[in-house]
């Protein structure tokens, strides 16, 4: 029983070892890798900033209009607040990478300038359009381009990061404020009518 046990450990040792040595080969390797993503930021973070600016359009265009200034509570934003201020943060997140500001644009008085459905719609629109034409004129260099003030290692690829994040962030708050008041988003809607065949 002794032997057995010996030779059990022996095993477990040398399978270690090789794991450990085979893990640092894979480390050193990664290291070194100068081969291309797989993954391509600028067109996937375009392909979803549309996405979810659509789902935004289509959430501002069903909400009746006496809903744009209602809010959970006293400290919240209202619907209104939280469209606009999603069209303002596109302007102010892509500023953290050098990109000027448009003319005219105040980040202190947007979010409370209306609570009109059309202009509202605008502002989302105009400031999508901005955003895209800014990451469309970024090359794969620009996306490694360091931003310091970020931090050490963080680059404008980080930045279009946040930008993505931020939009699913709020779009997430203007669905719970939807369905808080009985309205469901539009595109649930349309996959009701289109259910998945098993």
């Amino acid at each position: 029983m002794k032997r057995f046990f010996l030779g059990l450990t022996l095993v477990l040792v040398c399978l270690s070892a090789g794991t450990i040595r085979g893990s640092a080969q894979n480390n050193a390797a990664a290291a070194t890798d100068h081969t291309s993503p797989s993954y391509d930021m600028k067109a996937q973070s375009l392909l979803d900033l549309e996405n979810v600016e659509k789902k935004f359009v289509a959430l501002a265009n069903v909400l009746p209009a006496d809903k744009f200034t209602w809010r959970p509570t006293a400290d919240t934003r209202s619907f209104a607040e939280v469209f606009l201020h999603v069209a303002g943060e596109r302007y102010g997140i892509l500023n953290l990478m050098g990109v000027a500001l448009p003319t005219g644009f105040d980040a202190k008085t947007l979010e409370k300038s209306t609570t009109d459905k059309a202009i509202i719609v605008e502002q989302l629109n105009k400031s999508w359009e901005f955003t895209q034409k800014m990451i469309k004129a970024m090359s794969n260099a620009d996306f490694a381009r360091p931003v310091p003030k970020l931090g050490p290692e963080a680059n404008a690829g980080d930045v279009v990061y946040i930008l993505v994040a931020d939009a699913h962030e709020h779009l997430g708050q203007a669905v719970a404020y939807a369905r808080e008041n009985g309205i469901v988003p539009p595109w649930t809607e349309e996959a009701k009518k289109h259910p998945q065949a098993k």
